[in-house]
C-alpha cells in the first residue's frame, strides 16, 4: 500500500517514521507543511492522486490548547476542514483514513473511564476542533478510523515529561496539578497500535488508545523524577484553580480501551512501563 502519514514532523509522525522500517511491504510519503499544506484543498487532492494513495495516517494538528482559544479560525481549519479535505481525497480512491483525537472531546465530568459511545461535550476550542474533525472525517470517508488519545508523550517535541524534567534540574521546587486525572500515552506505543490496524485492515469507527493505569499529573511528575535520577526537586501538589489557564482541560479524562483492545488483538503497555523506556531513550 502507499500510505501518507501527515504531520511527520511532530509527536506521533516520529514515532511513525521509526516503526516504517519494521513494514518494509508498504510505500511511505512522510509529510509535513514543506511537503504537503493541508489546508490547501487543492494541494491535497493533487498530492493523493498524484502518488496514488490508499491510506492516509492524519498526525497533524493544532495542539497549542490554551492558544487554541485565541487562535479559533486557524486552530480550525488546522484540526477540521484540513482533515476533512485528507478524507474526501482518498475517499475518491476507496483509501481508509486514520484521524488521531483528543481526550478533549469530553468535558471530564465522568467519574468512570470513557467508553467510545459516550455522549461528547468539549469545553475548549481545541476540543470543539477536534470533535468537529472526527465528525468532517467520517462524513467524507467511509473507511474511516478516529483514535482518541491522551496525555501525548515521547522523546521528539515539547512534551511534559521533557518539561518536567528540565524544570527538575533547573527549580527546586515545582508545583503540579493533582485534580486532573488521566494517562499518559507514550506515543511510540499508539504508533505500534496504529500499524496493528493498517496490517489488519482499518475497520471503521471510533476507537480510544492510551497506556494502562490512571494517575494525577502530580504522580505522574513524581515518576519522572524518581525515574530520572532527579532527587533535589520538591514537587508539591496544587489544584487547578491555582493553576489558571485560558482553555479549561477535563477533570477526569481515563480513556477505556477495550474495544481497540479487542478488535485488533493488542496488548497495551502500563503507563510506567513505557515512562521508564521513553526516560531510558533520553539518557542515552
Amino acid at each position: 500500500m502507499k500510505i501518507l502519514v501527515t504531520g511527520c514532523n511532530g509527536q506521533l509522525g516520529n514515532e511513525m517514521q521509526l516503526l516504517e522500517a519494521e513494514h518494509p511491504q508498504h510505500t511511505y510519503f512522510n509529510t509535513d507543511v514543506a511537503e504537503l499544506d493541508i489546508t490547501d484543498q487543492q494541494a491535497v487532492e493533487a498530492f493523493v492522486s498524484d502518488n496514488e494513495i490508499d491510506g492516509i495516517v492524519n498526525c497533524a494538528a493544532y495542539t497549542a490548547v490554551d492558544k487554541a482559544e485565541e487562535n479559533q479560525e486557524f486552530c480550525t481549519t488546522l484540526n477540521t476542514v484540513a482533515p476533512a479535505y485528507l478524507a474526501a481525497a482518498v475517499e475518491k480512491r476507496g483509501g481508509w483514513m486514520i484521524q488521531i483525537s483528543t481526550d478533549y472531546v469530553f468535558d471530564g465530568t465522568n467519574y468512570t473511564p470513557y467508553v467510545e459511545a459516550d455522549p461528547v461535550c468539549p469545553n475548549s476550542t481545541y476540543g470543539r476542533t477536534k470533535l468537529a474533525g472526527e465528525e468532517a472525517v467520517q462524513k467524507a470517508c467511509a473507511k474511516t478510523m478516529i483514535i482518541r488519545t491522551a496525555w501525548l508523550y515521547s522523546t521528539f517535541g515539547n512534551n511534559f515529561v521533557k518539561t518536567m524534567i528540565r524544570l527538575g534540574k533547573e527549580r527546586s521546587e515545582l508545583g503540579v496539578i493533582f485534580d486532573q486525572i488521566g494517562t499518559p500515552t507514550y506515543a511510540r506505543d499508539l504508533a505500534v497500535a496504529i500499524f496493528a490496524a493498517i496490517e489488519q485492515g482499518v475497520k471503521p469507527g471510533v476507537y480510544h488508545f492510551s497506556n494502562e493505569g490512571v494517575i494525577s499529573w502530580y504522580d505522574f511528575t513524581k515518576a519522572i523524577h524518581r525515574i530520572a535520577g532527579i532527587k533535589d526537586c520538591k514537587v508539591r501538589p496544587l489544584h487547578t484553580e491555582e493553576y489558571p489557564t485560558p482553555a479549561n482541560r477535563p477533570h477526569y479524562s481515563v480513556l477505556d480501551k477495550t474495544k481497540i483492545k479487542q478488535t485488533y488483538g493488542i496488548e497495551i503497555p502500563y503507563w510506567e512501563e513505557s515512562l521508564v523506556e521513553c526516560i531510558k531513550k533520553l539518557k542515552d
